[in-house]
């Protein structure tokens, strides 16, 4: 049987400060996780990821394994997880298929080694034959950024789409503003004084979902499940599962299970899993000069065109009360900082302290921590998600 395998190659491995934790596939665009485009489109199950050595014990959710060694089966279909395809997109049976030009994903005509393409250099496009291939709408993420620089585009097109396949509950007590569509799941709960503004782009609340009195949504904007939006201004933004945000946010995306639970400004930022912002925690979005944000990457420091960026927090990231970021700030996974200092510009993985320069996490403290925060929200940390963030600890990388 057909099965989906998702491909990290080397730009994609080098999505810093997500990539350390975590496959390209388990990242959120727009809506929905770019695993779950694919799963949609096709109809088939993931049966594994291929990336960067440190993932092998990955463990998420419905996450499939690490694939390290062995072969793919014959009419296996390989995705390159750098594709963010339409949710209302259906694929059939294909040899290969083109975006904007390049091969993003391609069905095997024979089994083939996974070694092939474990560093990550591999053409998905030069492993199939066939003749021009199936073209499709899609994005590509070229660099980590655009995942904030694409998301206002993302969400409009997402949003109604996403909406057909639920469950609406057919009306609000909120004030509603603007046509562009406003999809509450039934089962999601609206509390008194709510302003729901679609002038600009449509919104959508999941089931579970709780939006706390005198709080303004204005779209796009996506609220996923189980999460609680607790007061203030949310504008094109795409909060990921069982999120608390309170405060003003916008242009940011929550790939789920992250705090953002007090006031303080976050803009144009990205946050991972288990993120936990302290109170105040602000973030800058826009330099003085009004000129080109500049971004550290693991190739080194890059000016990224955009005029607006704020900061990417990478998994199990805590600031502490009062935390000022600077425009274009990068927090490697698993760091904790605090103290009231502003942060430099980037803060390498695992780090701990209120200056630089930082000490080391402890590993062990860090598990702990890291447990205690997921059992509040009924997840376990798995003997392999252990390992995991262990491994991440000895491959920390520094500025």
């Amino acid at each position: 049987m057909s099965a989906l395998y998702f491909y990290d190659d080397v730009r994609a491995r080098q999505f810093e400060p997500f990539a350390l934790t975590r496959p390209g596939s388990e990242l959120r665009a727009g809506t929905s996780l770019i695993r779950r485009r694919w799963e949609r489109a096709t109809g088939l199950e993931s049966a594994g990821f291929i990336s960067a050595p440190h993932l092998a014990q990955f463990e998420e959710g419905k996450a499939p394994p690490a694939l390290d060694k062995g072969e793919i089966p014959a009419g296996s279909i390989i995705v390159n997880t750098r594709c963010v395809i339409p949710l209302d997109l259906v694929l059939d049976r294909f040899d290969l298929l083109m975006c904007e030009g390049s091969a993003c994903a391609v069905r095997l005509a024979r089994a083939m080694p996974v070694s092939q393409f474990a560093d990550g250099s591999t053409d998905i496009g030069s492993i199939q034959t066939s003749l021009g291939g199936r073209k499709i709408k899609g994005r590509w993420i070229t660099d980590v950024w655009d995942f904030i620089g694409t998301l206002t585009d993302q969400l409009i097109e997402d949003i109604p789409l996403r909406a057909k396949s639920l469950t609406a509950t057919g009306e609000t007590s909120a004030a509603t503003i603007g046509d562009h569509g406003i999809f509450v799941e039934e089962g999601a709960d609206i509390g008194p004084n709510v302003v729901l503004d679609a002038s600009a782009g449509p919104i959508l609340i999941r089931r579970g979902a709780i939006i706390a009195p005198f709080t303004h949504l204005v779209g796009p904007v996506s609220v996923g499940r189980d999460s609680q939006v607790l007061g203030d201004r949310v504008a094109n933004s795409s909060i990921g599962d069982g999120c608390k945000v309170r405060g003003e946010l916008s242009n940011t995306i929550f790939v789920g299970h992250s705090n953002k639970a007090h006031a303080g400004f976050v803009g144009h930022s990205y946050l991972g899993r288990w993120v936990n912002l302290g109170a105040l925690t602000t973030t800058s979005n826009l330099k003085n000069t009004y000129g080109p944000v500049q971004l550290w990457t693991p190739s080194g420091v890059r000016t990224t065109g955009q005029q607006f960026l704020g900061t990417l927090f990478g998994d199990h990231v805590k600031t502490g009360i009062g935390t000022m970021l600077s425009t274009g700030t990068v927090i490697g996974a698993g760091a904790n900082v605090f103290g009231g200092n502003i942060p430099p510009k980037v803060v390498p993985p695992f780090a701990w302290g209120d200056h630089e320069p930082y000490d080391t996490y402890d590993v062990a403290r860090f598990l702990e921590v890291a447990e205690r925060m997921m059992s509040r929200r009924h997840v376990e940390l798995g003997q392999n998600a252990r390992k995991q963030l262990a491994e991440a600890h000895k491959r920390r990388w520094s500025a």
